[in-house]
């Protein structure tokens, strides 16, 4: 794998922990699997790593030869949970204050910054010797290591010459954009992408064996110009070559039982430890306890609907709720939602900072977790939730829709049954009405710790995605073959 976060090495989003969790769930199933990341500034290669050279051929100007200016870099290689975690090590490229940029501004050098980690894991691969299955790249900044897979001279070597390449579209809103007149910086042979630039995104989706997102409903979501940001038509393109496959969580870390955060632990046999989290939670922040306490974790960005929250939060207050937000972001946003909080001080708190072990004692503190998203490739929030035993509250999207099915909406044969509430329109009144119906049950503890109950039943792990992702490798190995068998005959490609 190719990456440029993962738990608990580098992190700025779930990103970090979709490819720690993957990677440790196909290590259970028998597979080894390297994680190549950047050293980013700080970070300390776990114990018992190894230090291995690498020289990699890189441009160092527009017109300049990369064969005759070697780029020398360290490789880190080192034990993590299950698998071997491989960390690129070049201080002009990887330490610095931000992992992708500083002061709310892209690094301008980001196209060249991961393309060395792309050619690194590509040179270290064949230095190996053994032969490489599967290159799997995160997002578009793994983009190139496939590009160059395409188009460089790395299929000349032993290793990889049947090297199949996926690539996962964890969030399509983010592209990785580099500008013509950066586009050396890639290193790549030859003309890549538009006039204008290249979008590094589009391009590794144009050149993967395979390509996924991550739920279903988002892969199908994302083939309309609405939600496809931009990438539409590449998708559809790839045909049945672009899958969803829904994200889990790691049911060891996010474990209620055993939560060294939360002021008492707590499982679905016995509730009493929630009860107990809900009235620290509330003491610590001065929350009147007598309403139902929402919970919101997140980036404060109308992606993530807190624009829907600032609009209702007034209404929800009518209903009775008590409101706890934690996050950073979107200033306009953050503004609305401390007016809010200064006005009703005993039922909104607003908590404006990155705390792990506080979005921890809020997922187990509160009664109901909220995700009014606009849109969700998958999102691991509802699911902390559903854990932790606690009611989310979302809007029908992307992994939202796959995951969590309406309490007040009868379920067809062979459905499950409702573990949430969900609303379709991106309105404060839609969100308010679900929220209303939500308070209404929560009235009733009889039947709200009936549902707790079964949603923390869920199984939402790793297992079955590691599965689904087995399958897609062993799919790409089977495309590739009859790709190139075909190849004399004129054939492109395979269908899927």
């Amino acid at each position: 794998m190719v990456a440029s976060e993962c738990e608990p090495f580098a992190k700025t989003g779930g990103l970090a922990d979709v490819v720690d969790a993957l990677a440790r769930a196909l290590g259970t199933l028998g597979h080894e699997v390297d994680v190549f990341l950047p050293r980013y500034r700080g970070l300390r290669p776990p114990n018992g790593s190894e230090r291995q050279p690498i020289a990699v051929s890189r441009p160092s100007h527009p017109t300049g030869d990369p064969a005759a200016e070697p780029t020398q870099v360290v490789l880190w290689n080192g034990p993590a949970d299950g698998y071997r975690i491989r960390l690129v090590d070049h201080p002009p490229s990887f330490d610095r204050e931000g992992l992708y940029g500083q002061d709310g501004a892209d690094y301008a050098d980001n196209g060249a910054r991961f393309g060395l980690l792309g050619e690194v894991a590509l040179a270290a691969a064949a230095a190996d010797g053994a032969a490489l299955d599967v290159l799997h790249g995160h997002d578009w900044q793994a983009a190139p290591a496939l590009l160059s897979m395409e188009h460089g001279e790395h299929r000349q070597a032993a290793a990889l010459r049947e090297t199949v390449t996926i690539l996962s579209c964890h969030n399509l809103a983010f592209h990785g954009w580099v500008p013509r007149e950066r586009a050396w910086q890639l290193g790549l042979p030859g003309p890549v992408g538009a006039a204008g630039g290249v979008d590094l995104l589009r391009e590794g989706i144009g050149v993967a064996d395979m390509v996924n997102t991550v739920s279903p409903t988002y892969a199908v979501e994302s083939l309309s110009a609405e939600h496809g940001a931009g990438l539409d038509d590449a998708l559809r393109a790839r045909g049945d070559r672009y899958r969803g496959i829904l994200n889990g969580i790691d049911s060891s870390i996010w474990d209620p039982a055993t939560d060294e955060a939360l002021a008492a632990t707590y499982d679905r046999h016995d509730l009493s430890g929630k009860a107990a989290d809900r009235l620290d939670l509330a003491a610590r922040h001065g929350l009147d306890p007598d309403g139902p306490i929402l919970g919101m974790v997140g980036r404060l960005d109308p992606q993530k609907g807190f624009d829907l929250l600032a609009a209702a939060a007034q209404d929800l207050l009518v209903l009775g709720a008590r409101v706890i937000v934690l996050g950073t972001g979107d200033g306009r946003l953050l503004a609305q939602l401390e007016g809010v909080a200064r006005r009703y001080p005993d039922r909104v708190v607003l908590l404006n900072r990155f705390d792990r072990d506080e979005a921890r004692r809020i997922y187990a503190g509160s009664d109901i977790f909220l995700m009014p998203s606009r849109f969700e490739p998958s999102g691991q929030g509802q699911l902390i939730a559903l854990r932790y035993g606690t009611v989310p509250l979302v809007r029908r999207t992307g992994g939202l829709a796959d995951t969590i099915w309406d309490v007040d909406v009868p379920a067809e044969k062979g459905a499950m049954l409702g573990n949430g509430y969900v609303f379709q329109e991106a309105t404060p009144k839609a969100f308010v009405a679900a929220a209303e119906r939500a308070a209404r049950r929560w009235a009733d503890p009889e039947g709200w710790t009936e549902l707790v109950r079964r949603g923390m039943a869920e199984d939402h792990s790793w297992s079955r995605p590691a599965n689904l992702y087995e399958q897609l490798y062993r799919d790409a190995v089977a495309l590739r073959s009859g790709r190139v068998a075909a190849a004399g005959q004129g054939s492109g490609i395979v269908p899927g």
